[in-house]
């Protein structure tokens, strides 16, 4: 027998009150669907065949219970957990209320609790959790932000949340941050920005964002790049300085 079958929890059904109920009918059995284990696997399973027993267990001394419990009782019960102690159980909270009932956890202490309410909450709340202490909660808000309203972003400390700023934000604007300290934020807005604006990333440091300039901007800006220490920014000028002298040498 493997070692997983053997240390499966087992309850003793003879101090189970569901004993004439569920057991009988079949909807629990012993090591596999059953309220009174420690298993959250068989917990899960029990609730999901007697969600009606779910109420009972919001308040159980066990946090798994009580999180499991939450996801299937109806959602009228939920504001007792609000203020539970374990934040997985909050999370279940945060998650199952309604948008306008959530912003009690905009101050929580759990990350991830704040992430959901960061990916749920109504627009109107949104931007209450743009200063958060964690970058995924600010990379959430940024996801779902109208474009209009990133521009707060644009100096954020973390690199996630620039680049993501970098991928929504106006054309017009991307020059605001042709400046920024990451070479991948600013390749993402020598990409995005039109002919005109790239001119600005000319002459950045990064060979990756002089070669997308240099294939999109006016060819005649591009003598600035003609002694370019990276060859394939070079090569790109002359083809495009060139390109009758190029197109013959391909005949060649």
């Amino acid at each position: 027998m493997s070692e997983s079958i053997v240390n499966v929890p087992v309850a003793d059904c003879r101090l189970c009150p569901f004993r004439g109920k569920t057991l009988l009918m079949g909807r629990c059995i012993p090591a596999d669907i059953c309220v009174f284990v420690e298993s959250g696997r068989q917990i899960d399973r029990f609730f999901r065949l007697n969600p009606e027993y779910a109420v009972q267990y919001l308040k159980d001394p066990f946090w798994e219970r009580r999180a499991i419990a939450a996801r299937y009782a109806p959602i009228k019960f939920l504001n007792d957990l609000i203020n539970d102690e374990d934040e997985v159980v909050r999370r279940v909270i945060a998650y199952r209320l309604p948008p306008p009932q959530i912003t009690c956890f905009l101050n929580d202490p759990d990350r991830e609790v704040r992430m959901t309410v960061a990916d749920r909450i109504e627009f109107s709340h949104l931007e209450k959790l743009a200063t958060d202490s964690d970058y995924i909660v600010r990379l959430t808000i940024v996801k779902r932000l109208p474009i209009g309203r990133l521009f707060r972003f644009i100096k954020d400390e973390d690199l996630q949340v620039r680049k993501k700023v970098a991928e929504r934000l106006p054309e017009v604007s991307l020059g605001l941050m042709a400046n920024d300290s990451s070479p991948a934020v600013r390749r993402s807005i020598a990409e995005r920005m039109s002919p005109e604006d790239a001119v600005l990333l000319i002459q950045d440091e990064d060979w990756v964002v002089r070669y997308t300039v240099a294939l999109k901007v006016d060819c005649s800006e591009l003598s600035v790049l003609a002694n370019d220490p990276e060859p394939d920014v070079r090569e790109v000028v002359q083809q495009r300085l060139n390109p009758t002298t190029q197109s013959e040498e391909n005949n060649d």
